[in-house]
């Protein structure tokens, strides 16, 4: 069985991503490698054996795609989460600058967060 280990998100600045998933979404770090200058980090949720790994985004082709998404609108991951709106809430309290509010999308209700390092991400709950 294949299942998935690592994702990743281009990120603007590793240690400015590596302290709002932690902080803020409450991520907690797995791995932090200092490779002389860069910074190669991971962090997962609780719990959960998939890391996610805050990649430099200053690549030609990293910016790019970046770039394209936010001006489409569009978030660059989907975060599941259990109560949508208690989240929405405890977030809005410490900062986080949601584009879109929650609203029910069919089957799913969702809302969109500034992670304030490039990316627009997506919460999702499920209503049935």
């Amino acid at each position: 069985m294949i299942r998935i280990a690592m994702t990743s998100v281009y990120v603007d600045d590793e240690e400015r991503a590596h302290a709002f998933y932690t902080d803020v979404l409450g991520f907690e770090t797995r791995t932090r490698i200092d490779l002389g200058g860069a910074l190669f980090v991971t962090v997962g949720a609780p719990g959960q054996d998939v890391e996610l790994l805050l990649e430099p985004g200053d690549s030609p082709i990293a910016r790019q795609y970046t770039r394209g998404l936010r001006k489409a609108g569009l978030p660059c991951i989907v975060f599941g989460v259990d109560d949508l709106r208690a989240e929405y809430e405890r977030l809005r309290g410490r900062g986080v600058v949601f584009p879109q509010e929650p609203a029910e999308q069919g089957p799913i209700l969702t809302a969109v967060l500034d992670d304030t390092v490039g990316n627009l991400v997506q919460l999702a709950q499920p209503l049935a």
